[in-house]
């Protein structure tokens, strides 16, 4: 009869997720998320069977679940419109601009450290690209509409281009926290839309 779990998976998968956004995948060891979560290596692959690779892709998912709603914030909103997304972009600048900020967003860090490799975790990512894509593209749309842009917009086109602009800003603002440098990226991107 197997023993019952000491200790709570949801618990361990905020622990392992949060580890894994402090550091990237390769240089998160088991010691470390042993460390992190308090659980023996034993317990962790039977809780997540495929072990450490399990528990990362776990993790990013959790990581869209509950972190990417807050970032996106009224984006999401089905009335979003050009303040909206102007309101994401500013968000990213602002979080850029912290310490905590500066280890990015976990989806994006994936997609240059792992996702041409792996998958699974490519997988997770075009899922939050996608997400966000249809956020602008909507958000887009919808000043479309109410004449906050040219009516000549393809909105879904320049979502795109937002979309591509948000993950470089992260980007840069990891290597180069410039508020100058990325408030002209983002004035810049914005100025497309007029």
């Amino acid at each position: 009869m197997p023993r019952p779990r000491e200790f709570d998976p949801e618990t361990v998968l905020n622990q392992a997720m949060l580890r894994f956004w402090e550091r990237g995948y390769r240089a998160t060891s088991i010691e470390d998320l042993v460390k992190a979560t308090g659980v023996k290596p034993g317990s962790i692959y039977s809780a997540f069977p495929g072990g450490k690779h399990a528990l990362f892709v776990k993790s990013l998912e959790r990581y869209s679940k509950l972190v990417v709603p807050r970032k996106l914030g009224e984006l999401e909103a089905p009335g979003a419109s050009v303040a909206e997304v102007r309101g994401y972009f500013d968000g990213l600048v602002r979080d850029l601009l912290s310490p905590e900020g500066r280890q990015g967003c976990l989806l994006v860090n994936t997609a240059i450290e792992k996702a041409a490799e792996d998958d699974e975790a490519a997988a997770v990512v075009r899922g939050h690209l996608a997400r966000l894509e249809r956020c602008m593209t909507r958000a887009l749309e919808n000043a479309v509409r109410r004449g906050e842009v040219r009516a000549s917009l393809d909105a879904s086109g320049s979502a795109k281009l937002l979309v591509a602009t948000c993950q470089g800003l992260m980007v840069v603002g990891k290597a180069n926290p410039d508020e100058a440098v990325l408030r002209a990226i983002v004035d810049n991107a914005f100025a497309a839309l007029s």
